[in-house]
């Protein structure tokens, strides 16, 4: 079915813009770039805005729906733009509150209440609650980035809704403006209050006598069609207006999805926070009968109660996720996660016994594990929260969608209904995977709807059809979770009847006579098979890439809707991914933004009405990846694996075909032949580089920030160190040590120290004649034929090596990582690149590896900081097992990626985000670290950002090794010998 939009002319939007930019102090974004990437939320739907607004503060929302009202054009608030039933795209001015309206405005720990502004991230209240041992309780799988505002449209429910209920359960009052421009706060409202207002009259009593008259008119009905479970989250709160819920104004209007009302703050009900929990862990011989045991588990009022099936866990053992765990689960192919609380640990305890001894008497106990150890037990919860990400692209299978993906029935039918509901999906030929809040009824699922054919949509529908028939007969809600947005708002009818359909139009009416707030959505609503992001019309265009994508079937469409929209790229407080967001708070900063608009690029290769019709030389695009530091992160935290490291280098490649690349891009992307040069007269270019004059102009040159200092070139390089010393008798077995270019020319006592620990270590250590490189500068400039000679050269030179089985161990993270990622995604059936991609290590990876390697003992503190390619492809097992048979009391810093991430932060375009990022938590922890604290990194990016930017200089893991090796060190203090080079 075609997209039943509502076209805005172009002229128009043009007008409304330059009104907007006159009249708010926030960014106005109505350009093809910034609509592209709004077009879509978490959902299968599709609708490009009029454009985009950014409001600074609560004024300039009210200056932004006065200029839409006076332009007549739709408005949406959105929040973090995660929503999965397509509420958060629309054909309109799409606020985002995000970027600046985040503040928590107070905190009333006596009365447990919170104000907030709209885009406030819920863990962020959260963590300031918790000072007060209270909370917010619904806690959506989003919760480290989602916003509260976005909660309040949809209203969002959690992990811990068991124990709190949905977002609407927990707000008090709500400060709203209406499209016609009434700013009003709204809560609960006594009847004496309520004929107040009325005789007041003006546009607040004309509202508050419709409610009224609709509460009235309705009331009957309402108690006999509301389905009176948990998680009842479709249709309109009519509810909440009935006398005995105490006419609350501010409850109706949460989960109306936009399309009544724009919320401008919210006073939050706080709830005690138990500050110590238990974990335990029920297995069932299947789902179905976890399920079934659900209604006895409440029964000991835990605070949290999941389901997960054996599909689950098999999906996750396809992709590799979570193996340890995995591991940890008992005996079962249905589990029940539940989770109690207490004041102290006994009570969280005592509280769990409860219930473990009243199964164990049963007649047939589930196994049966309890986790009081919170690394545990936060492993398993990894789990439940990794549902999706496990769900949604599996290995040679059809890939999975939302759009059934959050019904609910009563708690205690949640057996009876799976068994009946995974019939029906037999019925229809559907896999999924069935987990979710079992406590509260509501079960996830993503299913391999097929979304681009005219028979797969109509078998959508049907199966969607039926789906609603068995919810609904179960006395269930079409969503316990999600809302309604675009996906099941055409089935309301079946849940609440034609009557109240009409009481929901009567309701959107009182609020938005005009239809501007979200139209389309919840009432009168788009059909759920129009404006499909993918739907009949779309058509793949055959790419030629440089990159394989053997995930994505040899596909770079694929990779490009690899996005799920769930948005863990934007949270701001952990992690690698993605450090530009965590920089800018821009949603084209975070991957999934990034993921967007190359699939709008794409999309706008084969439809005329895109907005982005550039394709591979698209500006949009290339200026949304300019701030990618390829760092990787999204290759190991994104849930779905999203790699826009390689997507960025192979968007350059295309995209600067028969262009000149920035100066910068030689300068440093070359540094390879730069460095080999300058160690011919090391000493002079030294003299040019290091003195002021002649330095400034080589930076501008080079395109450089003048504000680094450039690096200082060794007299001496390590291989041509390691060709003079007196060679030692060989013994041990054979190690080839990898001599980058960076370690090579700049910093060869890192190598050396490498090759003293190695043969401390009993091996024999040789290293390659030739002179090579792994080709790391090149990628992200997308100099990817230049690359790809480079490591065929590598493979020449290192094969016979290989093919012995002798180890290759590297001192640089993305030099490993080259080897590790891009070789075999850029030679995928050589195999000659797949033996060097698994002979090729880390040094403290390779020590870690080795049964009889005991390291030397090293009693000191120390800082440490992971390179992000480190994190992201090898992972820091074998470092941390080093550094705790060293007995070295470290610190491993969740500090993301450096800023530097290796040429990035010298560009001089690049160099304040480079500090913003560096600043965040690395460099503030190095200056704050105790003088004989030792600061250690192998990444020479991280090296160098610390070098540059603090008084302190960062030790590799090589060094240390040696450090505790030198004669006479005792353990206890001392430095490293100061650099001979």
């Amino acid at each position: 079915m075609a997209p039943r939009t509502h076209p805005f002319p172009q002229a128009a939007a043009e007008a409304l813009a330059n009104d907007l930019r006159q009249r708010i102090q926030g960014e106005v974004r109505f350009d093809n770039g910034s609509r592209a990437l709004y077009a879509t939320d978490g959902s299968n739907y599709r609708q490009v805005p009029i454009g985009v607004v950014l409001p600074q503060h609560k004024q300039d929302i009210l200056e932004t729906v006065a200029v839409c009202r006076q332009h007549q054009a739709p408005v949406l608030a959105r929040g973090g733009g995660t929503s999965l039933a397509g509420q958060c795209c629309n054909t309109a001015v799409i606020m985002d509150m995000s970027k600046y309206l985040r503040r928590i405005l107070e905190i009333d720990p006596e009365h447990r209440r919170a104000v907030v502004e709209p885009g406030c991230v819920l863990d962020d209240l959260r963590d300031h609650a918790e000072k007060h041992h209270l909370t917010f309780g619904p806690d959506p799988a989003t919760h480290d980035h989602n916003t509260l505002g976005g909660m309040i449209g949809n209203n969002s429910c959690g992990i811990h809704s068991v124990m709190a209920g949905r977002t609407a359960d927990n707000i008090n009052a709500l400060e709203i403006l209406t499209y016609d421009g009434l700013r009003l706060w709204v809560g609960p409202t006594s009847e004496e209050e309520l004929e107040q207002i009325i005789r007041q009259g003006g546009r607040r009593g004309e509202i508050y006598a419709g409610l009224k008259a609709i509460r009235d008119k309705y009331a009957d009905l309402i108690r006999e069609r509301y389905p009176q479970i948990p998680r009842r989250v479709s249709g309109y709160n009519l509810d909440e207006l009935l006398p005995e819920k105490g006419f609350n104004v501010a409850r109706a209007v949460v989960g109306t999805e936009g399309t009544c009302v724009t919320v401008l703050q919210a006073d939050l009900r706080l709830v005690p926070s138990p500050p110590h929990r238990t974990l335990v862990v029920l297995g069932y011989p299947d789902v179905y009968t976890a399920g079934e045991h659900v209604p006895q588990i409440l029964e000991y009022a835990p605070v949290g109660l999941e389901g997960i099936d054996d599909v689950l866990l098999k999906y996750m053992k396809e992709k590799h996720m979570r193996p340890k765990g995995r591991s940890l689960l008992p005996e079962g192919r249905g589990w029940l996660l539940v989770e109690f609380g207490g004041e102290t640990r006994a009570e969280s305890e005592q509280n769990a016994q409860s219930l473990l001894q009243a199964l164990k008497q049963s007649a047939n106990p589930p196994h049966i594990k309890l986790f009081d150890d919170p690394e545990e037990a936060e492993r398993i919860w990894e789990i439940r929260e990794s549902g999706l990400g496990a769900t949604a692209h599996l290995p040679g299978q059809s890939d999975a969608w939302p759009g059934w993906e959050d019904a609910a029935v009563p708690p205690k039918k949640v057996g009876t209904y799976l068994r009946d509901f995974r019939q029906l999906l037999e019925r229809y030929d559907y896999g999924c995977s069935l987990y979710g809040h079992f406590g509260d009824g509501c079960i996830h699922v993503r299913i391999d709807f097929d979304l681009t054919s005219e028979g797969g949509i109509e078998k959508y529908q049907a199966f969607t059809n039926d789906a609603a028939d068995l919810v609904i007969g179960y006395g269930g809600s079409l969503s316990g979770e999600h809302g309604d947005g675009q996906s099941r708002a055409d089935l309301l009818g079946k849940m609440y009847g034609e009557e109240l359909l009409q009481a929901f139009r009567e309701f959107k009416t009182l609020w938005d006579p005009l239809n501007r707030m979200n139209p389309g959505k919840v009432v009168d609503p788009y059909p759920r098979d129009s404006n499909l992001r993918l739907g009949t019309d779309f058509r793949a265009p055959q790419l030629e890439t440089v990159f394989a994508y053997p995930k994505d079937n040899g596909s770079f469409t694929g990779a490009s809707l690899r996005c799920v929209g769930v948005g863990k790229c934007r949270h701001i407080n952990k992690g690698v991914m993605c450090p530009s967001y965590m920089a800018t708070k821009e949603e084209m900063h975070s991957t999934r933004g990034r993921a967007r608009l190359l699939y709008e690029m794409i999309y706008g290769m084969t439809h005329e009405n895109a907005p982005l019709k550039e394709g591979w030389k698209s500006e949009a695009v290339y200026e949304a990846l300019d701030l990618c530091l390829a760092c990787k992160g999204c290759l190991s935290d994104c849930p779905v694996d999203v790699d826009m490291a390689t997507y960025k280098a192979e968007f350059n490649y295309h995209y600067f075909k028969g262009r000149l690349r920035p100066r910068v891009a030689y300068s440093m992307g070359g540094i390879y032949w730069w460095s080999r040069l300058a160690s011919r007269a090391p000493r002079a270019v030294n003299f040019f580089t290091q003195t002021p004059v002649f330095s400034n102009l080589a930076k501008f040159t080079a395109g450089i920030a003048q504000e680094r200092r450039l690096p200082r070139f060794a007299p001496q390089t390590f291989k041509q160190w390691y060709q003079q010393r007196n060679p030692r008798p060989p013994k041990g077995h054979k190690v080839l040590l990898w001599p980058d270019t960076f370690n090579n020319h700049l910093h060869p006592e890192i190598l050396v120290a490498a090759v003293e620990v190695l043969e401390a270590a009993g091996f024999q250590v040789i290293v390659p004649t030739s002179s090579l490189c792994c080709a790391r500068p090149l990628y992200a400039w997308g100099m990817l034929n230049r690359a790809k000679k480079l490591l065929t050269q590598i493979m020449e030179t290192l094969t016979p090596e290989v093919l012995q089985g002798t180890p290759v161990v590297g001192l640089e993270p993305s030099c490993v990582a080259a080897f590790r990622d891009e070789l075999i995604k850029l030679f995928p059936k050589d195999d000659r690149a797949q033996r060097l991609s698994q002979q090729t290590f880390m040094l403290g990876e390779f020590l870690a590896q080795q049964e009889n390697y005991e390291p030397p003992l090293l009693h000191r503190k120390a800082v440490v900081h992971a390179h992000c390619n480190h994190h992201a492809v090898i992972g820091l097992e074998g470092e941390k097992q080093i550094f705790e048979q060293m007995g070295l009391n470290y610190n491993l810093l969740d500090s993301g990626c450096c800023g530097m991430a290796g040429p990035f932060g010298f560009e001089a375009d690049h160099y304040p985000v480079s500090l913003k990022i560096g600043e965040r938590i690395l460099l503030p922890t190095v200056r704050a670290a105790e003088k004989d604290t030792l600061i250690l990194t192998d990444g020479y990016a991280c090296r160098e950002q610390i070098a540059q930017t603090t008084d302190r200089y960062a030790l590799h893991l090589s060094q240390i090794l040696l450090m505790a090796l030198r004669e006479g060190y005792n353990g206890t203090g001392g430095d490293y010998p100061e650099r001979q080079w």
